[in-house]
């Protein structure tokens, strides 16, 4: 899965947030990037996947659908950079 990040740590599926969230993180409205990937060997002592993985645990939001829709519509027409 194809996932990007809000500029704090939000991460959604690419697919969810080009068709409903409209580049709008439904937490702090940031603008999303595509998630780096952490390396898969420790070439820093302990530094690596191996080391520290991430999270598979989905932590759902707390806000209903109708929330979501209408807080990015207020937001969507706004750049990232003037948010």
């Amino acid at each position: 899965m194809e996932a990007r990040i809000c500029t704090y740590e939000c991460t959604f599926c690419a697919a969810c947030i080009e068709t409903v969230l409209h580049n709008v993180c439904p937490n702090c409205d940031g603008g999303f990037v595509p998630r780096p990937i952490r390396p898969s060997i420790d070439r820093r002592q302990g530094v690596s996947l191996m080391h520290q993985p991430a999270s598979t645990q989905r932590v759902h939001l707390k806000y209903s659908t109708e929330e979501i829709k209408a807080f990015v519509a207020g937001v969507k027409d706004i750049a990232p950079e003037h948010r």
